[in-house]
This record gives structure tokens, sequence and C-alpha cells, in this order.
């Protein structure tokens, strides 16, 4: 009868159970591992043997055959070396193990039979938890990721010998002192107040935060976009623990958690070059990896000089910024990935960035031309979109000093807690920005007059269904910032000034 080891893969951000089946076999001495394995899974028949050989025991010099099920999905990865091993070795008979169901292995084997770390941890843990498997052996390295996960046993070593002393009860296991769940807040360098002369800005920065509104600055070189941009995360709210979980999964999956044992407390913020490709924002590749927006999922993605990016690798965020996911699809596999995100997107006005400017030399065509590089889905899906004018010298050279991160943060946080108590019986929906359409008709109600202000702007500027669902959603959070429970005419009014791009563009195609 074969051998039965636990051990898991991931598939997007989830782990789940696969069963390493190991069987001896008398012939001609060979070593299979079937089960749609990748080349780092098929490779793994060299370390196995080196590091059985280097860790005292005898390699088996007959057939051997190992299934990795269930067969019909495809793995990849290191971490299932040392279940492999340890299956080989039961079957073979040089450990006898009790009970060896009851845990589950993870871990990359090198050929002196030392274990190494591997991505992905995480996930892996929670789905143990889930499957009713209590104690998990893991690299030393991933000790303190895998201890994220609360109520579940977790042993590291650092060899292939101490995994088989330890699990044939020759030797008692040191425990290490593992803060659980351990948390580090980030302390940040930038603040809102180094921010001079650009207070009207701040104001609609405030409002996106708010919200969770997606953002965009146009205004010339040196203006203050990018500076603002990188402060955002200083002023939004901590993330809650399912959230910190979730974001914490995503880079464990992605291999940026490697060597480390702290949850994601603070949002992320994500600034891909414009010369990134449309793997590398959405995700893809070979292993089908979580792209940048998946990255920025709970947190910012800033897309500085969005008119510089690939018009399709921008047009691939459509279905992103509606769905709050993305699909990575392959021949026998499709990935999920969550990347709910606040898009803020910098560019110049014009070409040479000083549209406006005496020394802007830059036609109308031409003005249209570049910034018709943001396409019409892409500029809809954009709630607040702001000009920003040049900075007045004499703010810098008085040293007026913009308003403190941690006083717009405090004020965030309480609209951010009235959003949470109203949607707190829906699933998934945190902030104004994410409400459906359903959720819009129910807390977004408009009087008569704010009707009739609607009908006039949309007649005038040709807006969409969509915008009409943004600009009701940015009215929802102006009241909210105001401490009103219901929605009144100033609020639409206000809102409907947030789109100051589309109205130029749509004056600039009508002359």
């Amino acid at each position: 009868m074969a051998s039965v080891v636990n051990s898991f893969a991931i598939t997007g951000i989830d782990g789940y159970v696969v069963t390493i089946e190991t069987d001896i076999i008398f012939g001609k001495p060979s070593f299979s591992i079937v089960g749609l394995g990748d080349a780092a899974i098929r490779e793994a028949t060299q370390r196995i043997e080196s590091a059985i050989i280097n860790s005292k025991f005898e390699f088996p010099k007959i057939k051997i055959l190992i299934n990795l099920a269930p067969g019909n999905i495809k793995k990849s990865g290191t971490h299932f070396d040392l279940p492999m091993a340890i299956g080989l070795l039961l079957q073979s008979k040089q450990v006898i193990i009790e009970e060896i169901q009851s845990f589950g292995l993870i871990g990359e084997l090198s050929l002196n039979g030392e274990l190494r770390p591997c991505a992905g941890i995480l996930p892996m843990v929670i789905e143990a938890k889930d499957k009713g498997i209590r104690n998990i052996i893991v690299p030393k390295q991933n000790m303190q990721e895998a201890a994220l996960v609360k109520d579940i046993n977790i042993f590291g070593f650092n060899t292939l010998a101490e995994v088989t002393n330890f699990l044939e009860g020759t030797s008692t296991y040191n425990n290490y002192d593992i803060s659980k769940g351990h948390i580090i807040q980030r302390k940040y360098m930038l603040d809102f107040q180094d921010v001079q002369g650009q207070d009207i800005a701040i104001n609609y920065v405030v409002m996106a935060a708010a919200g969770g509104h997606n953002l965009l600055m146009s205004g010339a070189p040196g203006c203050g976009k990018s500076m603002i941009a990188k402060r955002i995360p200083t002023i939004l709210p901590s993330m809650t623990e399912e959230e910190a979980l979730e974001v914490t999964k995503i880079y464990s999956v992605a291999g940026l958690l490697r060597n480390s044992g702290t949850l994601k407390t603070e949002r992320p913020f994500r600034d891909p070059h414009h010369n990134a490709s449309t793997n590398a924002l959405v995700g893809g590749g070979n292993n089908a990896l979580p792209g940048e927006i998946s990255l920025a999922h709970n947190g910012v993605l800033f897309l500085d000089e969005i008119a510089e990016f690939n018009k399709k690798t921008l047009d691939a965020l459509r279905q992103p910024l509606e769905d709050g996911k993305v699909t990575v699809s392959r021949v026998k596999y499709t990935h999920i990935y969550p990347s709910n995100f606040m898009l803020v997107a910098a560019m110049n006005p014009c070409p040479c960035g000083y549209y406006g400017n005496a020394k802007c030399h830059c036609s109308d065509y031409e003005v249209l031309k570049y910034r018709q590089k943001l396409s019409g889905p892409i500029m809809d899906r954009i709630d607040i979109q702001n000009f920003l004018a040049q900075v007045d010298i004499m703010n810098l050279s008085n040293n007026t000093k913009g308003p403190e991160s941690q006083n717009l943060r405090k004020k965030i946080e309480e609209v951010r807690d009235i959003q949470r108590k109203r949607f707190g019986k829906f699933s998934g929906i945190n902030c104004n920005a994410q409400m459906t359409p359903a959720l819009i008709a129910e807390f977004c109600k408009i009087d008569e007059q704010s009707k009739i202000l609607f009908k006039l702007a949309f007649d005038k500027f040709n807006y969409s269904a969509r915008s009409f669902h943004k600009f009701l959603k940015i009215a929802r959070t102006i009241a909210d910032l105001e401490g009103e429970n219901n929605i009144n005419y100033s609020h639409v009014s206000k809102a409907l000034m947030c789109r100051q791009i589309d109205k130029e563009e749509t004056t600039m195609e009508v002359i």
C-alpha cells in the first residue's frame, strides 16, 4: 500500500490540500512524479535523492512512483520536496511515523538535506486549518509567517534529519518564541504639511480617501502631483484584520513575504513605472502571479504620467476597476485575484506640460491627441478629475505649511466608520465607492432640485449612466464629511465640480 502525506498548493491566493502518494514497485530503477507538476516539481527527483543520501538514509534502487493528487490540476513550486521525501522514507520503511495524517508538510530541500523557505505559506496554513490539519511542519525561516494563523501548531526545522527525528519521536521539539500575528506599525517619513499652496487639491484628495474614490490629477510639471500622491497612504485608515490578512496572503503568494512574519497593516501603495507590461500590471506570466493591481488591493495604485502608459495596458484596467477582481486565464487553469484598489493617477495637461501658460505652443489637436491616450471608458471610471494650479511662490517663501496628515487621517477614519456601520450587513462593501446600484438607490436619494441640476449637467456634458452613479457616490461622501444624513443640493453641486477634465475636453471638442 502506498504511503500518504499531506501537503498544499496554491490557486489564485487560496490554498488547497494536495495528497502525496508514494509507492515502490519492483522493476528497473526509476523515479517518476505524476500529477501535472511543473519543471520545478519534476526536477525534485534529483534534489530528493541527494538530500536523502546526505541525511544518512538509503535511496531505494528500485522503481519509485509519486502521485500528486488531485491529478487533474496543474501544480507548481518546490515546496513539495519535503513531503515527497518523507513519503519515500515511509514507504521504504526507513522511518516509522504514527498519525502522519495529522501533519501537513511544506518545504524545499537542498542537496545537503537542508530546508529552504518557500512562498505562499500563509494561504497554505489557512487551508490546513480549514481542513482540520492541526500540525504544520515548515522551514524555520517560514515560521513567523505561518504563525500568523492562530489556533494551529507550527513546527519549524532546518534539515530533513530534524524533521524525521521529530516525527519518529526520537527527539523533542524546542519551542521557539513566536509572536503570533506580530504587527509592526509603519512610521511615515512623509506628511501632508509638506504640501504648500495646494489646499484645494488636498480637499479633493481627502474626499477621494474618505470614500475610496479614484482620482486623477492634471497639472504642470512641479505643481505637486506626485508629492501629493505619495502622501495619500499617510491619511488612509488602518485596515481591518480581515483586510490585512487578505493583503498578506497576496504578498505571500507573490513571494514578497519571505523571511517576514509580520501582518501587513498599512494599506499598500504601488507605483509601477509607465513602461510596465500588461502582465506586470494586471497579473500573469508563466506562473500567473498577481500583478500590481492585486498587490495594491485594499490600498492605492499610483500611475504617475498615466498618459505615457501603453493604451492597451491601461484599457486592461477596465474590468478590475469595475469588478474589484481580475481573472487570469490559462489553458489548464484560471486564477482569480482580488484587485479592489483606489486608483490615483497624475498627468500633464498637454505634451509639453505647460498648457495655458505663455510658454506652451501645443495646438488644440495636439492636446486632444495627448489626452485621448486615456480612453473614454477609463476616464469614465475615474470619479474625481481635477486640475492643479501652479504654486504661488509666496506660499513657498513664507513657508506656509499644509494640514498635518494625522489630522486628516482622523477625519477620514471618522467618515469610514460611518460607512462601515452603514454597510455592515453587506458583505464586501466597506466604503461609498464600492456601492452597488441597489445600495445607491437606498442610500443616495436626492431631492427634486438636485435632479434638475443633474439633468442640466448631463444635457450639457453628455455624461454616461455610470457617471451618474459616480456623482451620487461622491455626493454621499461629501455628505458624510459634512456630517449630514441626507444628500442635499449643495452636496450634488460639489460632486458635479469633481470632473473638471471631462468638462474641458467636452468644451474643446465642441470648439
